[in-house]
């Protein structure tokens, strides 16, 4: 399906906490940025889709694991790749590296809902076709 997308992120100092390493629940923030970017740069806007065609992407899980610590000022690259792209619902496989270091890596499911009544709807054909040729 969709090859690997990579997104840098740099670690400032509001992104650690005590001990100066990322706080865990940061990751979601920085996975959120890059599923954000990867749909820009597959041509999807997210407020358009939600303007015109009445739909919006909720997470619907996240499962995080976490192999060693980010610190202040690292430079982390992003990836994420489509696991499976189903009817209403995209999974992701999203990684934090910073060089060659593995720090985080998750699986997000994401679910289209409309955006008046929050229920599951199908993706809108032409996302769904921009997001399989990403």
């Amino acid at each position: 399906m969709a090859s690997d997308f990579t997104w840098p992120v740099r670690i400032y100092y509001e992104d650690t906490d005590a001990g100066g390493i990322v706080f865990y629940a940061n990751y979601l923030k920085f996975f959120e940025r890059a599923r954000t970017e990867w749909l820009r740069a597959a041509g999807v806007n997210q407020q358009q889709l939600a303007e015109q065609e009445g739909a919006i992407f909720v997470v619907k899980s996240a499962h995080i694991d976490y192999h060693a610590p980010a610190k202040l000022d690292d430079v982390l690259n992003l990836t994420l790749s489509i696991e499976k792209l189903g009817r209403a619902s995209v999974q992701f496989v999203q990684q934090a590296w910073c060089g060659d270091v593995l720090l985080a890596s998750a699986r997000v499911k994401v679910g289209c809902v409309d955006a008046v009544t929050l229920r599951p709807c199908a993706l809108p054909p032409a996302s769904a076709d921009k997001m399989r040729a990403a």
